[in-house]
């Protein structure tokens, strides 16, 4: 059994004196395991970080064996997340979210471009919580989770949206929510795509977002908890709206 493809690393663990297991999302294999021997020497350091692109080869015996890898570096995006603080949280909350959520051996072909595309974007760290942002919410798709944001839950509108249904994940208007809108989380612009970007603003959507994660994807994985790389990537967010951060960096065309 052999397979060649490219795939976006999202972890490495040591495995006996020179071997690491290595998981690997591909676009035709999803989230993969297997065994790279020689892991430990200096020129396989260089490549093993997590969010680089690596062409591999996988071969076992059998099918629902491990395996063992050969991997050959296409792209590194370590230099460029390691610029900035926010940008290095990003990339692991990405890595990590992956590694926690994806089933073991199912393509998400669109979620793996989407995924390449963010990382490009850590070279953008201005816009990048805005692009992170519109993967979490096709994450939650994927995994079927999504929002529904298309309508009011209560009236049927389609304009006026404000909030979301904890429980439904369905959007609510102003007039449909009434006397429960203290309960119900709050729709911010960003969630639709729109919106001025802003940190504050960016914030408010990843805490629904997140309540979602939290309760509905979660629960539904064994009741693990998130990974803490994605807390910290919003905790460094915060960071950078408290300091009302001057960074402009130009906009440019991103990941959706």
């Amino acid at each position: 059994m052999d397979w060649r493809d490219t795939g976006i690393l999202l972890t490495v663990r040591r495995h006996g004196e020179t071997s690491a297991i290595l998981e690997v999302f591909t676009e035709t294999r999803g989230r993969h395991a297997g065994v790279l021997r020689g892991a430990s020497s200096r020129k396989a350091a260089s490549i093993l970080q997590p969010g680089s692109e690596l062409d591999v080869t996988w071969r076992a015996r059998l099918e629902d064996h491990i395996g063992t890898f050969t991997a050959e570096p296409r792209r590194s995006r370590s230099a460029q997340a390691m610029a900035d603080p926010l940008s290095l949280a990003g990339l692991n909350a990405v890595t990590a979210l992956l590694a926690f959520t994806l089933p073991e051996r199912e393509a998400h072909p669109g979620l793996y471009r989407a995924s390449g595309l963010l990382l490009d974007a850590l070279a953008m760290p201005r816009d990048f919580p805005f692009y992170y942002l519109r993967w979490e919410m096709m994450l939650l798709e994927e995994m079927g989770f999504g929002l529904d944001l298309t309508r009011c839950a209560v009236t049927g509108a389609t304009d006026g949206l404000r909030y979301v249904s904890p429980r439904t994940g369905r959007a609510v208007t102003v007039e449909g929510a009434g006397a429960w809108a203290d309960r119900l989380l709050p729709l911010p612009p960003a969630l639709f795509g729109e919106g001025n970007r802003g940190d504050d603003e960016i914030l408010t959507a990843l805490g629904t977002t997140g309540h979602f994660l939290e309760t509905r994807l979660s629960p539904a994985l064994g009741d693990r908890r998130l990974p803490a790389a994605r807390a910290l990537f919003v905790e460094r967010l915060r960071r950078r709206a408290t300091r009302h951060d001057p960074e402009a960096d130009p906009r440019a065309p991103g990941p959706r």
